[in-house]
């Protein structure tokens, strides 16, 4: 082993460095304390496939930071699928040792209360030489400080829900399902050819959210003069500038035509609500989001953290039939509001004001639910994709109630399957939210954090919560399952991805672009002089009837800069017009795609940007169409 994870000095806890071993071998060579353990057998032991606890206990712990601790252990056990323990006696953890007597102890009282494991213990007080093998899977290292009070949820100053509470201490088992439906102990599973399912593993495990330095998104997005932070509100709120508007306003436009077309009603819902309202208290306190309050006239009031509720609100005075169902109710909701945690913001990845697509279905029964999301699941595939997001360029987490798995296995195998590569899963002993099933697509960044992009959900509960009612082929009254999908995700982290991929293309010596239908500029013309300027106002004229959004680099600046700052701006296309150009019936354009410049008719070329824009929303310029015309962006 090549060393110890460091922990932090704090009085009165519990530390425990936790490996996740192939195999451990130790021998005990000699008494280290008077008072120690008396054995009989001095000889090397060996375990395999083994978790290994090096434990120091600290004065001032006791029985209930021992029973803490063994809950801890068997908890991330449980989680990797491994049944075998050896609690091993490690001093050189802590300089605030507790009396021998005490340890040993509440040792033994770990050990007791681990009976349903194969435990056992090294020999306390000895020292001891050891070679231990570590497996490398992303839970097979993790180091924890235990404390009287660390199994307790403790209030904070901001109102939080009893989901978001609770959500650390859910038992659930983590493994890898491949889409044969072949299930693997996340230990067992090799992550050779799927790296980023690896950090998706470990990251989601960890449920660490917190940034240590900003990724280069937040470089590209200022630059490119998409958004900023706004130091006037709150943290997370950002302001988006021209060219970012442009480019969310046509995600948007996309995703809401998707929606649309599969079936979805478009409604609009307020962003605040009463608090106090009944279905508000019993569904916030099911859901995992921390809320903005507001004080109003003797109201207190709560920003949405979903349009959940105001859509459930909505279909509570429907009268709705069983051919009716599924019924599908829209909303693109700008905005959401969650008051993520300080450290957990940073760029476009998370923010706490968010757009987020969000579409409810209505089912009659489980059956039809599980048949409704996989045509969401193909939905949503097929969206990301025409966004600019590739199936390689995310990982997919599936988390269910293990009775829902037992019951509805083949449906579950078959959204793997439809991924075509192997995912995370999280199988919870009991239902512990409103939903019994719930999937997403995750981006990895360059810096390892996984986003959530789309997601759906089955839930089992909100039908009766709200008092929504369907009429059913025996004319009873009964309550839908509903599922709950966003087929992009929240309109931001798009952004976010696309610049975190462009990023990583540049990284690679490859010239970072936007999908052409959400470049802002997508044509640049330059004239070599002053005396092609009419000639390139008409060329505009031409190619913007096209619908094609293009502009004049009509500045009094030298060609080379103006072409540099062209890429600059990652436009695809510059055409830059001299003489030759002025009188040539072909167009000469500058290709970023390719680095060519090559001549092309116009009818082709119109041909070509069509062949990358059809079928998507257009909007024109949301900047003057001379350069000249335009204030210099300050970041």
């Amino acid at each position: 082993m090549k060393g110890l994870i460091q922990l932090s000095y704090l009085l009165d806890v519990m530390r425990i460095l936790q490996l996740h071993c192939d195999s451990i071998e130790y021998t005990p060579t000699k008494k280290e304390i008077k008072v120690a353990e008396e054995i009989t057998n001095t000889e090397t032991q060996r375990l395999e496939e083994v978790v290994v606890a090096f434990v120091a206990i600290e004065d001032g712990d006791d029985s209930s930071v021992a029973q803490n601790a063994i809950s801890q252990i068997k908890s991330s056990m449980e989680k990797i699928g491994c049944k075998k323990l050896l609690l091993y006696p490690y001093a050189h953890l802590s300089s605030n040792l507790a009396k021998p007597s005490t340890a040993m102890s509440l040792l033994k009282e770990m050990e007791e209360n681990a009976s349903e494991l194969d435990v056992s213990h090294s020999p306390f007080g000895w020292t001891k030489s050891y070679h231990v093998q570590v497996k490398g899977h992303p839970l097979a290292e993790s180091s924890k400080v235990v404390t009287k009070d660390s199994s307790k949820q403790t209030e904070t100053e901001e109102d939080t829900s009893d989901a978001l509470k609770g959500e650390s201490t859910i038992r659930s088992y983590w493994k890898i399902m491949s889409p044969d439906g072949t299930m693997t102990n996340i230990g067992d599973f090799d992550f050779k050819d799927h790296k980023k399912l690896e950090i998706l593993a470990k990251y989601e495990s960890a449920k660490s959210r917190k940034v240590d330095e900003p990724p280069p998104h937040v470089a590209l997005m200022k630059k490119l003069g998409i958004a900023d932070y706004e130091p006037a509100s709150d943290s997370g709120n950002m302001r988006f500038f021209p060219n970012g508007r442009l480019i969310k306003s046509l995600i948007e436009n996309y995703v809401n035509d998707r929606v649309k077309a599969y079936g979805g009603y478009e409604v609009e819902t307020p962003i605040m609500y009463d608090s106090e309202h009944p279905s508000m208290v019993s569904y916030f306190n099911r859901f995992p989001a921390r809320q903005y309050n507001i004080d109003s006239e003797g109201k207190k009031l709560f920003l949405r953290f979903a349009a959940c509720f105001g859509q459930f609100l909505m279909a509570n005075h429907f009268q709705m039939s069983y051919k009716n169902l599924p019924y599908k109710l829209y909303e693109l909701t700008r905005y959401s509001f969650r008051r993520e945690q300080s450290g957990e913001l940073v760029g476009l990845r998370r923010l706490r004001a968010f757009t987020m697509p969000d579409c409810h279905a209505f089912c009659k029964d489980l059956p039809q639910a599980v048949d409704e999301i996989k045509v969401r699941f193909d939905l949503s595939q097929s969206v990301l994709k025409e966004l600019g997001i590739e199936e390689s360029d995310y990982d997919m987490a599936i988390r269910f109630t293990e009775d829902f798995y037992n019951e509805n296995k083949s449906a579950v195998e078959e959204l793997v399957k439809k991924h075509g590569k192997p995912v995370l899963v999280e199988m919870w002993k009991e239902k512990f939210f409103y939903f019994v099933l719930k999937w997403e697509f995750n981006f990895i960044d360059n810096l390892g954090k996984a986003s959530a992009l789309s997601t759906d959900q089955i839930d089992v509960e909100n039908g009766d919560r709200y008092g929504i009612e369907f009429v059913d082929e025996n004319n009873n009254s009964k309550h839908p399952i509903i599922l709950h999908n966003s087929p992009s995700g929240a309109i931001e982290r798009i952004i976010y991805a696309l610049l975190e991929k462009a990023a990583k293309d540049s990284k690679e010596g490859k010239k970072p672009v936007f999908p052409l239908w959400l470049a802002p500029t997508q044509v640049r013309v330059i004239p070599l002089k002053e005396e092609f300027s009419d000639y390139c106002e008409s060329l505009e004229q031409k190619i913007s009837s096209h619908n094609i959004r293009v502009d004049i680099d009509d500045r009094n600046e030298s060609i080379g800069k103006r072409i540099r700052e062209a890429e600059k701006e990652w436009i695809q296309y510059i055409l830059v017009i001299g003489e030759k150009e002025a009188n040539s019936e072909n167009l000469s354009i500058r290709d970023r795609k390719t680095g060519d410049v090559r001549e092309i008719s116009f009818e082709d070329f119109i041909k070509e940007v069509d062949g990358q824009t059809k079928g998507k929303p257009f909007t024109g310029l949301n900047l003057p169409k001379h350069l000249s015309k335009r204030p210099q962006l300050m970041v």
